[in-house]
């Protein structure tokens, strides 16, 4: 069964850090490339970052240095290590899955998604 789930959202303030997980089916699991899109309201879904089943990460401009995707290969569990978090990192936080290779931060890229896990970071 082709399966994602999100966890690990919630509020924070400004500067503080978030660990969010992405729990995946085996079939998920061992495809190619894992990603973290987030879509805040108004706006269309963006990348945050990819993994591929090396474990080579790729960050959007807004994540790197800040953020951090780590994978738990024995808990087909992906994870998004968030810290020194901002206002405008508030929002619907989604992982993704496909066999496409390369790993590209596109959401057009990625066939499998989860149902998101919400972040609020206040001020």
């Amino acid at each position: 069964q082709v399966q994602l789930v999100e966890s690990g959202g919630g509020s924070v303030q400004a500067g503080g850090s978030l660990r969010l997980s992405c729990a995946a089916s085996s079939y998920t699991y061992n495809g190619n490339c894992m990603a973290w899109f987030r879509q805040a309201p108004g706006k269309e879904r963006e990348g945050v970052g990819t993994i591929d089943r090396f474990g080579r990460t790729t960050y959007a401009d807004s994540a790197e240095g800040r953020f951090s995707i780590s994978q738990d290969n024995a808990r087909n569990t992906l994870y998004l290590q968030m810290s020194s978090l901002k206002p405008e990192d508030t929002a619907m936080y989604y992982c993704a899955a496909d066999f496409r290779t390369p790993c590209l931060p596109l959401e057009s890229r990625y066939n499998f998604w989860g149902q998101g896990t919400q972040v609020t970071v206040s001020s």
